[in-house]
């Protein structure tokens, strides 16, 4: 796991100031602690900071072919390389390491960009071709390792592993994209689709850019999408034993490294599952560590320690305050942009606990969204029946007058909340579901803007961006539709982000074995009914795990990090709530109207209601702005 930056002069064959470049590459010392390189030819720049992994010797970058023509910088691990590199040898290539970075280069040099089908893995790399004067960019199919680029004044274009590698040019201009803002408010983080500073974007994950000199740049390719569109004929037996050999296949594969290895382990379904699979191959005992909190209400350490004792691995938990909040200033210096995910806090400690003993950790994420896990999953199920037996000209007026009506009941269970439901049926999926996702209301958020931020966003609507989504969605149905645009924009935008800072915010490499390529191809073409059944999410990953977890593991309630900022903004945080309307970085920019800020504030302290995500947003946002504007 790595960090890449880099420089690339389109126009002419400019040289590249290594000054500059170093500056960029060693503002990710953090994602590689150790080893730095960079390499420079007309027109071009490649930086690297190194987290050795894999041919701890032979490794380092960038890295150059045996006759100099190729060089790679590559953020990221390719799962399948030795099968690559047995077909590249076959093909008549030679080579002089054991690491993946050089399979990648002879791939490129065998079949182009068609190596993007043939590489297994999360990855982000820059690879440039002296013989073309090509720069080839590609990004991981599901957006696992993260890359921003942007167009500046002298014709280049700046690229790198976090936004902070670009911010360290100074010819990258800081001018803030309002658009983005309100995407930030109305989803908790900035969609993959956009970027708090205007110009700057970020690959989409499943796409590569391939920039010539002396050529216009062009926009990124798709070579990968997720396609919901098709549903497997096998039956649930068969395709329960599918799916027990792909995870056995995928967690395989994540733990080769010649480094100590672990895993996360919550005591859900999704960690235990990894736990479990990884116990079976290993010859030794499985490395894991888990986070507890010293409020009982949302620990769940005890469910790890089932795990870890029934597979009796080598286990690690430390207990954190739940008023952990001292990292908020941390997180906002690894994040960059503002991301409200405050389940960001506990993760980060896991990290930090995990990255004491092992040196690559193995996690849980991506079974929510393949294969439908979340409670939004099966609330939005549910809904779709009804719109599918109501037409919208029945539903539209006749719900929507019954949600207006309805006591709003934030506090309640979910199920609890017609008023949410009332008003989401009244609406069609797409609008529903993008609603339900979302942390703030279209009108919600007008209300607290200033008269200026209203004007500059005319009529843009955050929510478009995910309505967009499931109505193109390669799908069949509602469900398919919310999964699609999850995988589309939740999943690289929040879980995978969230996964990423911090975990290389202290030198740790996560691998995600449930978000094997081949293991989501076939959970997208499960039937509904094997992804939801009878209320519950999830439902064949579940069945499939009989064999190996409790039912008390399986069957029980899902909970996640939860963090207790409701709380916070009423005791210690209470005067940072306040101070929200009034002072730094948001009170400075004019986007907001100080007297409704102040009422979302006083409001949320007083406990006439609960407004804590939202301060949470404001105040990661204000955090933010500091950082990238000097407000």
């Amino acid at each position: 796991m790595c960090g890449i930056a880099g420089i690339f002069h389109l126009e002419t064959a400019k040289p590249v100031d290594p000054d500059r470049l170093r500056k960029m590459t060693d503002s990710l010392t953090h994602r590689g602690p150790d080893g730095s390189g960079i390499w420079t030819a007309p027109g071009v720049g490649l930086g690297h900071r190194r987290l050795s992994i894999i041919d701890l010797e032979g490794g380092a970058q960038p890295m150059l072919t045996a006759d100099e023509a190729q060089v790679l910088s590559f953020n990221g691990e390719i799962y399948n390389f030795l099968e690559v590199r047995a077909e590249l040898e076959r093909l008549g290539h030679q080579f002089q390491t054991s690491s993946d970075s050089e399979v990648i280069l002879y791939a490129w040099r065998q079949w182009g960009v068609e190596c993007l089908k043939r590489l297994n893995g999360m990855f982000v790399f820059a690879l440039y071709d002296q013989r073309t004067r090509q720069l080839f960019l590609a990004r991981d199919r599901l957006g696992v390792k993260p890359l921003f680029y942007a167009r500046v004044s002298d014709g280049s274009i700046l690229f790198g592993s976090e936004l902070k590698a670009l911010l360290a040019n100074p010819l990258l201009r800081r001018d803030p994209n309002m658009r983005a803002v309100d995407d930030y408010l109305a989803f908790g983080y900035v969609p993959d689709q956009t970027s708090l500073l205007r110009g700057v974007k970020k690959l989409p994950a499943g796409h590569y850019l391939l920039l010539e000199q002396g050529k216009p740049e062009p926009a990124p390719v798709q070579y990968w999408d997720m396609d919901f569109s098709q549903r497997h004929k096998a039956s649930a037996g068969a395709l329960e034993e599918e799916l027990v050999d792909l995870l056995k296949q995928a967690v395989g594969s994540r733990m080769i490294a010649d480094v100590p290895l672990g895993a996360f382990l919550s005591g859900g379904v999704d960690s235990s599952a990894v736990v479990a699979l990884m116990a079976e191959k290993s010859r030794r005992p499985v490395k894991t560590c888990s986070i507890g909190f010293d409020q009982q209400s949302l620990d769940e350490t005890g469910y790890a320690r089932q795990i870890a004792e029934r597979f009796q691995t080598d286990h690690r938990e430390r207990t954190v305050a739940a008023d952990d909040f001292g990292l908020i200033d941390t997180l906002a210096d690894h994040f960059d942009e503002p991301f409200a995910d405050a389940s960001a806090l506990p993760t980060y400690r896991v990290a930090e606990l995990a990255r004491e003993t092992v040196t690559v950790a193995l996690s849980g994420d991506g079974a929510d969204e393949a294969m439908a896990g979340y409670r939004r999953h099966v609330f939005h199920h549910g809904e779709e029946r009804v719109r599918g037996l109501l037409p919208q000209s029945f539903r539209g007026p006749a719900f929507g007058w019954l949600g207006s009506v309805y006591p709003k009941a934030d506090w309640a269970p979910r199920p609890f909340r017609a008023k949410s439901t009332l008003l989401s049926l009244a609406r069609t999926g797409p609008e529903g579901y993008a609603e339900a996702v979302g942390v703030t209301t279209p009108s919600g958020r007008r209300q607290i803007y200033s008269d200026r931020m209203r004007s500059d966003l005319g009529d843009y609507q955050a929510e478009q961006r995910m309505i967009d989504l499931m109505e193109n969605a390669p799908a069949q149905n509602g469900l398919d539709q919310a999964q699609y645009a999850d995988m589309k924009m939740w999943l690289p935008g929040d879980i995978l982000t969230k996964v990423d800072r911090t975990s290389m915010a202290v030198g740790l490499e996560a691998r995600e074995p449930l978000l094997d390529y081949k293991l989501m191809e076939f959970a997208a073409k499960l039937p509904t009914n094997l992804r939801v059944h009878k209320g519950q999410g999830k439902y064949l990953l579940k069945k499939s795990m009989e064999q190996y977890l409790p039912n008390d593991i399986l069957y029980r309630p899902k909970m996640g990090f939860v963090t207790p900022i409701a709380q916070w903004f009423r005791g210690p945080l209470a005067d940072t709530a306040r101070d929200i309307a009034s002072g730094g970085a948001l009170a400075r920019t004019g986007w907001f109207d100080s007297n409704a800020l102040r009422k979302v504030a006083d409001d949320h302290i007083a406990g006439r209601s609960d407004n804590s995500r939202l301060l949470w947003q404001l105040l990661m946002l204000d955090k933010s702005l500091s950082r990238l504007f000097g407000l």
